[in-house]
């Protein structure tokens, strides 16, 4: 038993250099002219879309944050109402209220608008004064009691940085907005710090100016994320949008093509009547006109005209029959006739078959069967013309005095396989595809004088498909070709044990209390005698 082969490597055909496509430069071009534009028409330097969208944004974390704003607001009026007049921090903290929602209602009316990016730069510049606004009236508690100890510093601190760090936050989508919300407010501080005179005032100044350019640049940093996530989505989204254009045109590309093929399968596997009828004419009348039935020719040369047109009718014939078996084979209406079939027996029929062939090239076909294998379910038509066109191959591409094997077996599996290896001159790794597929030739069977059609291999490994098997080709150049096929261990039939249980009885055993000598003469008492009537 052969082991059995692995399957080859498939190695791709070298690249050649890739050239830009002209279709890719027309993709970057117009992707850099609509970057310009955007920039142009942006009032960011980004795209109006992202304008819109940081806009959208900036709303939604505002709404979302009101409540904390809220909080905020009226736990500061509390706080002053404590150590300056409550009238005045009550005021103030209606203010700052009715400016919140002035606030939440222009970011309410923004979400509800429908989508225009002429509109942004007037509601971005709404935005930008509300925050102003909104940093002026925190700017008029901080520094209500100049002159007056009423307020530590140490709480104008605290309060500053609180108020900086959660504008910022809100803000971050916006930065212009979040700058003119905390810089009054900075201002305001540093400036009550620096009049003051004194060198602790002085440090705490500097830590304001600190804060502030911390928490700017922190606004900035979520700003540029921010940014860079929509820029991100943005380009997946297109790209998202060309690959399912390009699946598109490549389905549509793809049925055209599947629907064609069939068509022309179909077309191909309608014509066998066509083509078969006048090609058995030509066959018999050539056959009759060599054979000279009828008398012989006044010029023996047209004897062996009618000869050369028999044979290219026999030819033409044999290589209409593959055309028309691999066209019903691709339009799915190759039926399998299937059967107990014996594939050594099959094997070596084709073997004889071909024998002659082989000889007189001086080739030598050895046998290898396995013993005693059972039958396998097929079609017997289908798997010897899979043996006779991988033992055709074989013997067309051996050269005199070469060696051939044929090899039939068990596989590991539990199924049987077929072996067919030669001493030829083999197929490059290259171009193992290329003489798989339909109407395939590798190059030494385009140097070769017998040159087919490239159908048999491609036919046989159809076959074996159907069958539910492989069909594994391994070869070397100078070394030799091999090809295996093998079917399933589903296929196989293997032999039933027999039965080790008894068969019940015929008839029911008699109840009564007869000997067992009246039963033996009722079992051997025959059910018709012939002359007695009954």
């Amino acid at each position: 038993m052969s082991k059995t082969a692995d399957k080859p490597e498939v190695v791709q055909l070298p690249a050649e250099t890739k050239i830009a496509a002209p279709g890719s430069n027309r993709r970057a071009a117009a992707q850099r002219v609509r970057e310009a534009r955007d920039r142009l028409t942006s009032t960011s330097g980004t795209r109006p879309a992202f304008d819109r969208e940081l806009l959208r944004q900036y709303a939604q974390t505002r709404i979302s944050a009101s409540y904390v704003v809220i909080l905020l607001v009226v736990t500061t009026g509390i706080l002053f109402g404590l150590w300056m007049q409550t009238v005045s921090a009550g005021a103030w903290t209606c203010g700052m209220m009715c400016i919140h929602a002035a606030i939440i209602r222009c970011c309410d009316r923004f979400l509800a608008e429908s989508p225009s990016l002429n509109l942004s730069r007037m509601w971005r510049t709404r935005f930008i004064l509300l925050d102003l606004l909104y940093g002026v009236c925190w700017t008029a508690i901080l520094i209500h009691p100049a002159g007056l100890d009423i307020v530590s510093n140490t709480l104008m601190m605290f309060l500053m940085l609180l108020v900086i760090a959660v504008s910022s936050m809100i803000a971050a989508n916006l930065p212009i907005a979040a700058l003119v919300a905390t810089i009054p407010v900075t201002a305001a501080i540093v400036l009550n710090l620096v009049l003051s005179g004194t060198f602790d005032n002085y440090v705490l100044a500097v830590l304001a100016l600190a804060a502030e350019g911390y928490f700017a640049l922190l606004a900035h940093r979520l700003h540029s994320t921010t940014l860079a996530t929509l820029e991100a989505r943005a380009e997946k989204d297109a790209l998202i949008g060309e690959l399912e254009q390009a699946k598109s045109i490549s389905d549509e590309a793809r049925h055209r093509a599947e629907a064609a093929n069939v068509a022309k399968s179909r077309f191909l596997a309608q014509m066998s009547h066509e083509l078969r009828t006048p090609l058995n004419a030509i066959l018999g009348f050539s056959e009759v006109m060599k054979s000279e039935i009828f008398g012989a020719h006044a010029v023996p040369v047209y004897k062996e005209y009618s000869a050369d047109i028999h044979n290219s009718g026999v030819h033409l014939l044999n290589l209409i029959n593959e055309i028309l078996d691999l066209s019903r084979i691709e339009a799915g209406r190759y039926d399998l006739n299937e059967e107990a079939v014996s594939l050594v027996h099959v094997v070596a029929d084709c073997h004889h078959l071909l024998k002659l062939r082989a000889s007189s090239r001086g080739i030598t076909i050895h046998e290898v069967f396995e013993q005693s294998m059972p039958r396998i379910w097929g079609d017997e038509r289908a798997i010897r013309q899979i043996v006779l066109n991988l033992l055709s191959n074989s013997i067309k591409f051996t050269p005199q005095g070469g060696e051939i094997w044929l090899k039939a077996g068990w596989t590991a599996s539990g199924g049987q396989y077929l072996s067919v290896r030669d001493t030829g001159s083999g197929i490059a790794e290259d171009e193992i595809p290329i003489v798989l597929a339909s109407f395939g030739q590798g190059s030494n069977s385009i140097k070769s004088a017998e040159q087919g059609a490239g159908l048999g291999l491609p036919i046989a490994k159809s076959l074996i498909d159907l069958h539910g098997g492989t069909f594994t080709l391994r070869s070397k150049l100078r070394f030799g070709t091999e090809v295996i096929v093998t079917f399933p261990p589903e296929r196989v039939m293997s032999a039933l044990a027999p039965l080790t249980d008894e068969a019940p009885p015929l008839q029911p055993e008699s109840t009564g209390n007869s000997s067992s000598i009246d039963k033996r003469r009722v079992r051997r008492k025959p059910i018709m005698i012939a002359g007695t009537g009954l």
